[in-house]
C-alpha cells in the first residue's frame, strides 16, 4: 500500500492548498515573506507529504488529507480572528486596550442585533397577532433599550467611533492581504501553466 505522503497532487489540490494558505495570510497569521515562501513551496509540491511543513504551525492543519488512498479536500479552516494564547508574548497596554475595545464593540453589536430583533418581533406580535393599535410604542423604547448594553459594557460614544475606525482599518488590511494572496496564487498558477 502506498504511503499517503507519497500520493501525487493534482493542480486543483495545489490550488486548494494555496487558497487555504491565502486565508491564513488574510487572517494575519502569516507576514508577507512567510506567505511568499510557503506559497512557493506549495506551488512546487508534487506530493501530499511535501505540503505538511507549510501548514504544520497553522490552525486547522493540512487542508488536504488521505482517505483510502485518495486525496480529499477539507474546508479551509483559516478564517476568523487571530486569538492570542497564553504561550504568546504578553500584549502591551495599548494592544490590550484595543483588544478590549474590539471585544466590547463586538458584544455591543451582537446585543444591538438581539435588541432590534426582539423589538421587531414584539411590534409584529402586538400589531398583527394581538391587534393592538398602539404597537408602535415599542419603537421609541428602542432608543432606551439600545443604551443599556452600552451602559453595562461602559461603551462610550468615543469608544464607538474608535471601534468603527478599527473595524474599517481591519477590513482594509484584510482586503489588501486577500488581494495580495490572490495575486500570488494567480502568479504561481501562471508559472505552473508555462512549465507544463
Amino acid at each position: 500500500m502506498t504511503d499517503p505522503d507519497d500520493l501525487l497532487l493534482s493542480d486543483s489540490e495545489r490550488l486548494h492548498a494555496l487558497t487555504a494558505l491565502g486565508d491564513h495570510y488574510a487572517a494575519g497569521r502569516l507576514d508577507d515573506p512567510e506567505f511568499h515562501s510557503r506559497s512557493g513551496d506549495i506551488a512546487a509540491a508534487r506530493t501530499l507529504g511535501q505540503l505538511r511543513g507549510s501548514f504544520s504551525d497553522l490552525p486547522g492543519g493540512m487542508p488536504l488529507t488521505s482517505v483510502d488512498g485518495m486525496i480529499v479536500q477539507s474546508a479551509t479552516a483559516a478564517g476568523g480572528e487571530l486569538v492570542r494564547t497564553s504561550s504568546s508574548p504578553a500584549a502591551s497596554d495599548p494592544d490590550r486596550e484595543l483588544q478590549d475595545l474590539r471585544k466590547r464593540g463586538k458584544r455591543v453589536e451582537t446585543l444591538d442585533g438581539l435588541v432590534l430583533g426582539a423589538t421587531l418581533v414584539a411590534f409584529l406580535v402586538l400589531q398583527f397577532v394581538v391587534g393592538w393599535d398602539y404597537a408602535w410604542i415599542v419603537w421609541p423604547s428602542l432608543v432606551l433599550t439600545l443604551g443599556v448594553p452600552r451602559a453595562i459594557l461602559q461603551f462610550t460614544d468615543s469608544d464607538e467611533e474608535l471601534y468603527e475606525e478599527l473595524k474599517e482599518s481591519d477590513d482594509e488590511a484584510r482586503k489588501e492581504r486577500l488581494r495580495a494572496a490572490t495575486e500570488r496564487i494567480r502568479e504561481l498558477g501562471d508559472g505552473r501553466e508555462t512549465r507544463d
